[in-house]
């Protein structure tokens, strides 16, 4: 039989196979879910550690920057998602633009990316809420309170367990609920924020703002490439384009949308923060916490732990539901077992085999495991993905089997398109050298199973 990795899927068998899914999401609902992603405990730490380190008040610019290089990949998402609006994000592109060998990679680094990052923001979720309990007296036992590690006494981190099972029963349950559920919680959020911002507002000392660029320009590009990584999360909305009411109109409201608000608030954060207190206070674990009870306003500091908790929670709420339609989307193609793309229409038409098999991995990965050296595998998974799509552009436009009338289009094409694809692979030459080994390991295992199981078990395959 000759090896054909480069065949190439269709649109119109996605789309028939996508459609038990209920429409029921609106331009608000993506944006929720992005919002969700992308605004996590970073907004209370970046800004200052960044700002004391790098940047000084400069900060406000690197967010800027880092949003502007961020834009030009969410336009590239924004246009794929409104002409291919199918489950599966940047696979389901690759697997129709380049091949599938390609889709192949770049689900596989997906799932590293989604699963990885919930992991590690579940541990984080479940040191916070040790902490707020903590203050009421009550312990979690030693051996219950941290991963796999006998020599320390810790065997299981049980919190961080049952906080990802919790919100994979509550997806379990259909959109519609879980929806409501995180936009509540987004809102609440965002009320803290803006209460922070508000109020941080009568403590702002114009000095505090001078030197601006202590770091200089080049100091301003470094704190860019640090907070570059807090934008990532926006690129899950689009795994939700098959259950999205006119994806042509809301997918690139929701994504570029996301974006703009997220950018906003960073900036803001950023610019009250560094007017209350001078750059150089602003290298410590918490710093807006610590700008908070600098100016006497320590009730709003404790609010922040509430806030934290609540923005690590909808981060797991978007990761979990987008992780599950990738493995879905794995599974309709029969690159991964074919129970994956199971619907139960019973609940919403929700792909719940999909969605406990990937809760209960990331629940052993968060619970079990020390996840401090991995987490950086979660850049190059998305810059990956990010490159592919903002040079797929190309090919897209060349597809006349593809119809996007009147859908969101880049524009400047093709410049803007190029441009995103070389601001991503910039980006990934400063990742560090392991980083890129245990990438390395993460992807041949990958090409290991496409070889041995989903080659011969592909829908493709068996179209041929």
């Amino acid at each position: 039989m000759k090896l054909n990795i480069l065949r190439k899927e269709s649109l119109s068998r996605y789309m028939s196979a996508d459609q038990k899914f209920v429409k029921s999401m609106s331009a608000i609902d993506l944006m929720t879910l992005g919002i969700g992603a992308v605004i996590g405990t970073g907004i209370f730490i970046l800004p200052g550690t960044v700002a004391a380190n790098d940047a000084g008040p400069g900060v406000i610019l690197s967010f800027l920057m880092a949003a502007v290089v961020c834009a030009l990949a969410a336009m590239c998402y924004a246009e794929f998602s409104s002409a291919l609006p199918v489950a599966g994000s940047a696979y389901s592109y690759g697997n129709i633009i380049f091949g599938e060998i390609i889709g192949w990679v770049l689900g596989w680094a997906l799932v590293l990316e989604y699963m990885l990052a919930v992991s590690s923001v579940s541990t984080g979720w479940a040191a916070y809420f040790n902490s707020l309990i903590g203050s009421f007296g009550i312990q979690v036992p030693k051996a219950l309170s941290g991963p796999f590690d006998p020599a320390h006494g810790t065997y299981i981190n049980i919190v961080a367990v049952i906080i990802v099972l919790l919100i994979v029963l509550m997806l379990s349950h259909g959109m519609q609920s879980s929806l409501r559920i995180n936009n509540i919680a987004v809102a609440i959020k965002l009320l803290i924020i803006l209460l922070f911002i508000g109020i941080g507002l009568f403590f702002i000392k114009p000095t505090n703002y001078h030197p601006f660029m202590p770091f200089k320009l080049s100091g301003v590009f470094r704190g860019a490439t640090t907070v570059f990584f807090a934008f990532l999360g926006f690129d899950a909305v689009s795994s939700s384009a098959a259950e999205v009411k006119n994806p042509k109109k809301n997918m690139p409201l929701g994504i570029i949308g996301t974006l703009l608000v997220a950018t906003v608030l960073y900036m803001g954060v950023s610019a009250v923060l560094v007017g209350m207190v001078k750059y150089t206070k602003l290298d410590v674990a918490n710093p807006v916490a610590f700008a908070l009870k600098y100016v006497n306003q320590g009730w709003l500091a404790d609010l922040l732990s509430i806030g934290a908790l609540i923005g690590m929670f909808t981060m797991m709420v978007t990761m979990i539901y987008s992780s599950s339609r990738l493995v879905y989307s794995l599974g309709r193609d029969g690159l991964l077992p074919k129970f994956l793309s199971q619907l139960n229409e019973e609940k919403g038409s929700t792909p719940e085999a999909a969605l406990w098999v990937v809760g209960i991995i990331i629940a052993v990965m968060g619970g079990m495991v020390s996840l401090d050296n991995l987490t950086s595998l979660v850049n190059i998974g998305t810059l990956l993905a990010f490159t592919f799509v903002s040079f797929g552009i190309i090919p897209l436009r060349h597809r006349h089997d593809i119809g996007n009338q009147g859908g969101f289009q880049v524009p400047l094409y093709p410049v803007l398109p190029i441009l995103s694809g070389l601001a991503c692979l910039w980006m990934m030459f400063q990742l560090s050298k392991l980083t890129y080994i245990g990438a390395g390991i993460w992807f041949l295992i990958g090409l290991v199973i496409y070889f041995a199981y989903g080659y011969r078990h592909s829908k493709m395959n068996v179209k041929n």
